[in-house]
């Protein structure tokens, strides 16, 4: 007699996932939250203090930096990276997150890896105010290996109508300001991972002088939230546009959030490229263009100002400890 068990799926193994999770989501819980973990859908009540507020919703993943977590075994850091990704593409419309839900799927359920990852995920909504509303944990044999997972992230915020970001008033000479990133993010890791363990034939626990410790270690730096650093400007309602910086680098996001008749000219002498990326392009004998079209460059988010305000954004910026500069400008 064959069972679900020896078909491949563990049903207790998710029962037991499950149990750990509830108690991880419990702690992100906002007065919004009315549903608990293993409902079949969560419900939230939205904030009647938002005049005319807009739902915006995002859905994303961490990409093959996966890969470098199954091979250094480090878990805990890919939560993060899936909430942070997903609160910054709403960030750049102006909305704060209300609630968060993820999906794993993997080929064998693993309790104690499915807990980094989802205490991960609870960390980073618990930092950026946002409720792990619900989720999915989905365990597939013979369509993804045993040592291996897929997760993806879906988030919706709110903003009120009338304070929504979407670049219409930007204009030739406003001013566009960079701020840093903390690391290759969540994008280009299929070039890095190239690089690093095909053509210079490293290993995760390879130590590099200039990156400061492993090649492991560099590669899972997080992505960073933008949430708390951006919030008091737009309190001030003076961002006229945002741009992530994630996939497609500089070269492909920031012309996303300019309006036609309209292009962003960036100084590439404005900000000193971190040593990760710099190592990357000699490692590769990679061009400078499809450096800037594959990775952040050290530049994560881009706010867009008029020239009047650029003093109150950078000024506001560096109040809250943000290494935020003069990226370029509109023309």
């Amino acid at each position: 007699m064959v069972d679900y068990r020896q078909s491949g799926v563990d049903i207790d193994a998710g029962n037991e996932v499950v149990r750990r999770i509830k108690q991880m989501a419990r702690r992100t819980y906002t007065p919004g939250v009315l549903s608990g973990v293993g409902s079949f859908g969560g419900l939230f009540a939205l904030d009647s203090t938002v005049p005319d507020p807009v739902l915006v919703a995002s859905a994303d993943g961490v990409g093959t930096k996966l890969k470098v977590a199954f091979l250094t075994g480090v878990h805990h850091t890919i939560g993060g990276d899936l909430v942070n990704h997903c609160v910054n593409d709403i960030l750049v419309q102006g909305a704060r997150p209300l609630f968060f839900l993820d999906y794993l799927a993997t080929g064998r359920l693993a309790p104690d890896v499915a807990e980094q990852i989802v205490a991960g995920v609870a960390q980073a909504c618990v930092a950026n105010g946002c409720a792990l509303l619900g989720g999915e944990t989905a365990e597939m044999p013979g369509f993804y290996t045993d040592d291996e997972y897929d997760v993806a992230g879906f988030i919706v915020g709110v903003v009120s109508r009338s304070k929504v970001i979407d670049g219409g008033d930007i204009k030739a000479g406003d001013v566009l300001v960079g701020l840093p990133s903390s690391g290759l993010h969540t994008n280009g890791y299929s070039l890095a991972r190239r690089i690093v363990f095909d053509e210079m034939r490293l290993t995760v626990d390879d130590q590099v002088a200039e990156l400061g410790g492993t090649v492991g270690e560099a590669l899972l730096q997080p992505h960073r939230s933008y949430l708390s650093a951006v919030s008091p400007l737009l309190t001030l309602g003076c961002v006229k546009g945002m741009a992530h910086i994630t996939g497609g680098g500089l070269t492909e996001n920031l012309p996303r959030t300019i309006p036609d008749g309209c292009s962003p000219r960036v100084d590439r002498t404005s900000w000193t490229v971190p040593p990760l990326f710099r190592w990357l392009q000699r490692g590769g004998g990679v061009s400078d263009d499809e450096m800037f079209r594959a990775f952040n460059m050290g530049v994560g988010l881009v706010i867009v100002c008029a020239p009047e305000q650029e003093s109150t954004v950078l000024s506001t910026l560096h109040a809250s400890g943000e290494a935020a500069w003069r990226l370029g400008e509109v023309v």
